[in-house]
């Protein structure tokens, strides 16, 4: 039974991974074929589409006591994360955006430690730092440019993603996934409505390889990334859920060096292999908890 349990755990791990990774893509869609500029338009377009087309599907509305938090989660999971990353996105270079946003798994065990008393494991915790290390050695580059409003919105908004995970799992709103992200996309783009109004210019007439873009990131970016995300929030501890958010930048980088030839340097690939272990630990480190606490409730 408990080699069925670890196999069932690692199948979700395997589907949540698949979240990142497709986000991992979106800086070469957004960089590659989006108009210029418009940052919070492809945040926007990305989530209204897709939590519109969720909710009409699932025909689920939250109960009578969950609206606030719901719309909690759509802000901090959504809304202002979203409005937040594309600040930091155009204000700092990505590996520096990404070094920063890495710290999620520390401000999840965080969070966990002061409301609920878990006091994480050791592994768990050097593993994220290795993560943090790893993501340095892979993305920073000797005149990375500390501007402060960016470093103050990639810490806010990793703030708010780790809020956002954590809480998403602790109140549990009992609504299918795929409603319960129909709803936080929903929302969460109607938050965006107003920034992207306010601080983006207008579209200019699309072509079909940029309406086709802005259907990516809306089908697969946010539908089918977001419901696996959730999913996986429900199922697995939400700082192993927090730490697969490290392969997002890896895509990226990877999809570069593959799609776009930009170089890797030797210290990257070690820094490659530093998230990659940092990852596996965290879900190993915070399996073993619940697992060793089985094994003694069956023995007794």
């Amino acid at each position: 039974m408990s080699s069925r349990q670890a196999s069932v755990s690692w199948g979700d791990v395997l589907l949540t991974a698949f979240a990142p990774a497709i986000w991992g893509s979106t800086y070469i869609v957004a960089t590659e074929l989006l108009p210029p500029d418009r940052p919070f338009t492809a945040a926007l377009l990305r989530a209204l589409p897709a939590g519109l087309l969720l909710v009409l599907f699932s025909r689920r509305l939250p109960a009578r006591g969950e609206w606030g938090r719901v719309l909690v989660l759509s802000a901090l999971n959504i809304g202002f994360f979203q409005a937040l990353l594309f600040v930091a996105a155009y204000r700092l270079p990505g590996g520096l955006a990404a070094v920063v946003g890495a710290i999620q798994p520390l401000l999840v065990m965080g969070l966990a430690w002061a409301l609920d008393h878990r006091r994480p494991p050791q592994l768990a915790v050097g593993a994220a730092v290795l993560g943090i290390a790893g993501m340095a050695a892979l993305l920073l580059s000797p005149g990375s440019a500390w501007d402060a409003v960016g470093i103050a919105a990639a810490l806010a908004g990793a703030a708010l993603m780790a809020a956002g995970t954590y809480l998403t799992r602790r109140w549990q709103p009992r609504m299918p996934v795929l409603a319960l992200t129909g709803w936080q996309l929903l929302l969460g783009g109607l938050i965006l409505l107003p920034m992207t109004w306010a601080f983006d210019p207008p579209l200019p007439v699309l072509t079909g390889t940029q309406v086709g873009a802005y259907a990516y990131l809306s089908i697969v970016g946010a539908l089918v990334a977001y419901a696996l995300w959730f999913r996986g929030i429900a199922r697995l501890s939400p700082v192993a859920v927090s730490s697969l958010g490290l392969l997002s930048p890896l895509t990226a980088v990877l999809l570069g060096w593959a799609l776009l030839g930009q170089a890797m340097r030797g210290l990257s690939f070690v820094g490659l292999v530093a998230v990659l272990v940092s990852i596996l630990a965290v879900h190993w480190a915070m399996s073993q908890g619940p697992a060793r606490a089985a094994e003694l409730q069956e023995a007794g």
